[in-house]
């Protein structure tokens, strides 16, 4: 099993540079990062964990600026978001950074998305809540049509772009329905959930991965059903906090890959985390 990493990277932690050559140098799998453009002082939506939100959430880095560093400094670290708020991006704009971030990584780009759940954030981008599932299915589909190998035109309910050409191409080539960088949709286990993940991405990153015995077989079928190969399929268990026994489970459902939880710290508390987690490895 694969053992990778997520961290709020902060004006106020370890630097990307750093972080990512002692992942790299103690055979860490990867390096994944959330993101949050801002977080309005006054919001009327609760922190999904339940009380005060971290300090962190409104001093993240950019994701794509800090796997860019990441990627200049390491050949075989996995980079990733954990997630990427596609509705709140220019699709566009956010085809070119992915595109470009695989590219110059030599592949190594995983494109992990999900819907979000800070309302006022998502209103600042003029995303409307009750839309943003298939605003964010549709942005999708406009970056794979600029991915695609040859100029590509998209037409759909939330935008469009004309046949372009688009450069550079993302460096993983198509698999299936899917072209681009590795995608993964993260959310709570749900039909809808289910659908898009089969219908265009790669898996899911179902967060602090409890209740898969249940979920698993279900995802399963939805993905056969939609004439998915039933081996390509990758679950990712994301922002764990693990534990020997965990990680066993994980592994006995066929799970490749699983995502551990780093403290918001300065280097220090970063590394001595990492020599916990080196038991893991």
């Amino acid at each position: 099993m694969r053992i990778s990493t997520t961290i709020f990277l902060t004006d106020e932690t370890v630097t990307p540079v750093r972080l990512a050559r002692e992942l790299e140098q103690r055979g860490f799998g990867g390096l994944y990062l959330p993101e949050h453009t801002h977080i309005p002082v006054i919001r009327s939506t609760p922190y999904p964990m339940g009380g005060e939100l971290p300090r962190e959430y409104g001093r993240t880095l950019d994701p794509f600026v800090a796997l860019g560093q990441a990627a200049a400094v390491t050949e075989r670290l996995a980079l990733g978001t954990g997630i990427t708020l596609v509705a709140q991006h220019d699709p566009i704009d956010l085809a070119k950074q992915a595109a470009t971030l695989d590219h110059l990584s030599g592949g190594r780009f995983t494109l992990g998305i999900g819907y979000g759940w800070n309302v006022e954030e998502a209103a600042d981008h003029g995303v409307e809540w009750s839309t943003r599932r298939g605003l964010g299915r549709d942005r999708m589909a406009l970056m794979r049509a600029l991915w695609a190998d040859e100029p590509t035109g998209y037409e759909g309910a939330f935008g469009s772009v004309r046949a372009s050409e688009a450069h550079p191409k993302p460096a993983q080539r198509p698999r299936g329905p899917v072209n681009g960088p590795r995608t993964l949709i993260g959310g709570g286990a749900g039909p809808k959930l289910f659908a898009h993940i089969a219908e265009y991405a790669d898996g899911w990153l179902p967060i602090g991965g409890g209740g898969l015995t249940e979920s698993l077989p279900k995802l399963r079928a939805v993905w056969e059903a939609a004439g998915r190969d039933p081996k390509g399929l990758q679950v990712v268990p994301y922002a764990v906090l693990p534990s020997p026994g965990k990680l066993t489970h994980y592994a006995d459902l066929g799970i490749e890959e699983v995502v551990l939880q780093l403290p918001p710290a300065d280097e220090p508390e970063v590394l001595r985390a990492l020599d916990a987690y080196a038991a893991y490895l």
